[in-house]
This record gives structure tokens, C-alpha cells and sequence, in this order.
């Protein structure tokens, strides 16, 4: 891919070989189109021919029924007609005929009264007719009538043949051009876009590539939709970059505090403390394995790790959790009973530990936690009555590693990804995790679909 992107523009010869695919396209589009205008062109002249005869026809029968057929017939232009007595003479003729045998040797035998069929040529005319034959009888005999006119081709003239073809190969290369400059054009603004994908990188996330003239909307909305993407892509570089960073601070801090400790005890190890030294030692130990654990159950979350759904009694779980440890300020529990998701019970629990413990660090004497249910969802509410949260920073605690300058930033019993492994875990089950307003404190909501 990245290849591709470093290629060349778009060639001239693919420019134009997308224009031709186009054209021919169009081109056969044209042709059919011409092709069915020229066989409904042809039809109509068919018809005509087919009126004319008829005509000659009607005109012609009665005189031959009551034995008045003049010598000279009227069928001028390319219509002939020639009148035959029963012993095969002309008793009259067009113009053209006067003086010819008969141009057709049909209906010779048989019964019907008429019959047509297509001579090329007839007796004494050129190129190919339509002949039709028709047999009157009289008390004498048999009478016929030849009737001949032009076989008219299926493109109806030669005149229209060449209008049409005209017209067609005209509309093929204004339809050409235009495609051909039109091609170029959005292949010049699909160019500019690769170009500027192909430059960017890491280190320059903050550009953007170039949008189209305002009449290449699809062009344009191919153009946003990269910007909106490098967009997301630049904030969530931002955020691993800062997240890194935090990690490697938290990380740093209780391994510089563990190896100072040590180094000073085997520096002067008589005079070292090494109870005191070692449960120093424990405590940051615990530290960096709570930070560990924090970092890979949020790598898990990332990494959207299934779900264990199981109908949950959730009264009992949040009970239960409550009464696990000891903590230096009151808990009072308001749960109402029987009270039953389908959720994943290991997170949940610990969503509801990071809630409580977050809250203990903050509060003065107590912390309340409440649990009701309705038809569609479960609500759990943990409130202390410490500083509370600015309405500014209600967000901001949920990020990674947040650290806010009021009172209720991230102290040293903290790893600062608790409240983030919350809402990661609330969004993962479909819910939400917000801070609502009260009167003392901090009120953490949850609610989870039932």
C-alpha cells in the first residue's frame, strides 16, 4: 500500500484508456440506440410501400371485374403494375412495363387469391421489389395483377443512414472530450489527495489534504472523510503519545523510590531500619503491580476481550463487594432487593471496587451507595461527601492518568486509571458512567441496559 502511495500520479495512458472504456461505452449506447431508430425508420418505409400497394390494389379491382383495364396504368415513379388476361398477355401496364412480359410467374397453380414474394429483380425492372399477385376471376378465366414497388432496406434510406451515423459518431466525440476532460480533472484532485497522504507521517499528523472545486462533490466528500480520519487519528496518536507518557512517569516514580531505598541500605546497612526499610520497599512494590495490573486490564478492554454475560444478582454482588475490606470512612448501603442484569460479574465488581475506592480517597466520613432497577435499566450510584468535581472536570477525571489541580486530583493511593477502567467496563456492557450534580461530594451514576 504504501508502495502505491509513493508511485507516480495516475499515468496519462490510464487517464485516457478509463476515458475510451467510457466512450465505448457511450458509443454503444449511441449505436443501439441508432440501430432501433433505424429499423423503426424502416418499418415505417415498409409500411408506406404496404399503403401504396394497397392502394393500386383497391383502385385497380374493379375495373378487371367488369373487363375496363386501360392500356396505360397509372404507376409512375418506382411503383409498377402490369394486368394480365387469362391467356398470359398484358392487357395494360405502368409506364415502365409497357411492352414487357409478365414480371412474375406466380400465383401460377393453387388456390389462393394472393401471394407475394421478393424478385431481384422482376421481369423487365431493376434491383430488388416487393412483388405482390393477385387473381380475380371472371367467366373468361383467370385474371392477374402484378403490383412490384422497391424492397425498402431496414434502415428505411440511405439519407437517414448517414444522419444517423453522423449524428452519432458527432454526439460519441463531444461525449469523448467531455469525459476525457472530466477524467482529467478528477483524477488531477484524486493525484493531489494521494500525494498529500503519501507525505504525511508521524511526525506531522497536523496536515490535511486538499479539497476539490466546489462541482466535484464526490471528490470533495472523499476529501473530508480522509481529513475527519487523519483527524481521529492525530487525537488518538495524542493520546497514546500522553498515555505513554503518564505510564512511564507512574511506572518511574515508585522504581526510583524502591532503588533509592535499597541503594541507601546496602550503602549503610548498619544503619538501616530494615523492617521499616523493607515495608517501604512492599509498599511501592505494590504500587508498580497495581499500576501493572491497571495498564493490561485497560489493554484488554482496547482490545474489546468477549464478555462473560450472566444473570447477575446484582443486590447481592454489590453487597458482597461492600463487605469484602474494611475502610476508614462509613459506607452506607441503600439496595433494593432482588435486584437482577445480565452482565459480566468480575467487571462489574471491579468497576463498583474503583468507584468506592476513588471514592474513600476523597471523602470526609461516608460514602453512600445506592442500587435501583426499572423496565430497562440498572441504576448504581456511589456518593461521598468530600470537595466534589467541577462541572469543567467532570470528563476529564475519566481520561487516563488524569491529574486536575483541585482538590480531588490524583494522589498517591491512586493509579490514576481507575475511573478510566470504569467507564471503559460501563461502555463495554452498552451503559454509561457520568457525574451528576449534588449537594456535598461527588455522585458517580452507572447505568447498565437490564
Amino acid at each position: 500500500m504504501h508502495d502505491v502511495l509513493r508511485a507516480g500520479p495516475f499515468p496519462r495512458s490510464i487517464r485516457a484508456r478509463r476515458s475510451v472504456q467510457f466512450c465505448l461505452v457511450t458509443a454503444l449506447v449511441f449505436i443501439g440506440a441508432s440501430v432501433l431508430f433505424l429499423m423503426f425508420t424502416g418499418n415505417k418505409d415498409a409500411g408506406a410501400n404496404r399503403a401504396r400497394i394497397t392502394h393500386a390494389v383497391e383502385g385497380l379491382l374493379p375495373l378487371m371485374k367488369e373487363g375496363q383495364v386501360p392500356a396505360v396504368l397509372p404507376g409512375g415513379g418506382d411503383l409498377a403494375i402490369q394486368v394480365l388476361d387469362p391467356r398470359g398477355r398484358t392487357v395494360g401496364a405502368s409506364p415502365r412495363l409497357l411492352g414487357h412480359p409478365p414480371i412474375a410467374a406466380f400465383p401460377a397453380t393453387g388456390h389462393p387469391v394472393h401471394a407475394e414474394q421478393v424478385l431481384c429483380p422482376p421481369a423487365g425492372l431493376s434491383g430488388c421489389m416487393i412483388v405482390d399477385s393477385y387473381k380475380v376471376h371472371r367467366p373468361d378465366g383467370t385474371w392477374l395483377l402484378h403490383v412490384a414497388v422497391p424492397q425498402s432496406p431496414w434502415y428505411g434510406s440511405t439519407t437517414v443512414l448517414a444522419f444517423v451515423t453522423g449524428a452519432s459518431l458527432l454526439v460519441t466525440a463531444a461525449v469523448a472530450a467531455g469525459t476525457f476532460r472530466l477524467v482529467n480533472r478528477d483524477m488531477t484532485a484524486i493525484d493531489a489527495i494521494r500525494e498529500e497522504l503519501a507525505e504525511i507521517n508521524a511526525a506531522d499528523l497536523d496536515r490535511r489534504v486538499p479539497l476539490a472545486t466546489p462541482n466535484q462533490q464526490e471528490i470533495n466528500l472523499l476529501a473530508l472523510t480522509v481529513n475527519d480520519t487523519l483527524d481521529r487519528l492525530e487525537q488518538a496518536y495524542d493520546q497514546l503519545r500522553r498515555f505513554t507518557s503518564d505510564a512511564s512517569h507512574d511506572l518511574r516514580s515508585p522504581l526510583t523510590a524502591v532503588r533509592t531505598r535499597l541503594e541507601d541500605a546496602l550503602a549503610y546497612p548498619q544503619d538501616t531500619d530494615w523492617p521499616e526499610m523493607t515495608a517501604a520497599v512492599l509498599a511501592g512494590v505494590d504500587r508498580l503491580q497495581a499500576i501493572v495490573t491497571d495498564l493490561l486490564t485497560l489493554a484488554r478492554l482496547d482490545a474489546r476481550s468477549p464478555l462473560t454475560h450472566e444473570r447477575t444478582d446484582l443486590t447481592r454482588l454489590v453487597d458482597a463487594e461492600l463487605d469484602r475490606r474494611l475502610r476508614r470512612v462509613a459506607v452506607v448501603k441503600d439496595l433494593q432487593p432482588d435486584v437482577v442484569a445480565d452482565c459480566d460479574p468480575l467487571r462489574i465488581a471491579r468497576l463498583l471496587v474503583n468507584l468506592v475506592d476513588n471514592a474513600e480517597r476523597h471523602a470526609a466520613a461516608r460514602i453512600t451507595v445506592s442500587l435501583r432497577a426499572d423496565e430497562s435499566a440498572v441504576t448504581l450510584e456511589v456518593l461521598d461527601d468530600g470537595a466534589g468535581i467541577a462541572p469543567e472536570d467532570r470528563e476529564v477525571v475519566f481520561t487516563r492518568f488524569a491529574r486536575l489541580d483541585a482538590a480531588r486530583s490524583r494522589d498517591a493511593g491512586g493509579t490514576g486509571l481507575g475511573l478510566a477502567i470504569a467507564r471503559e467496563i460501563a461502555q463495554a456492557h452498552g451503559g454509561t458512567l457520568t457525574i451528576r450534580d449534588s449537594d456535598r461530594g461527588a455522585r458517580f451514576v452507572l447505568r447498565l441496559p437490564r
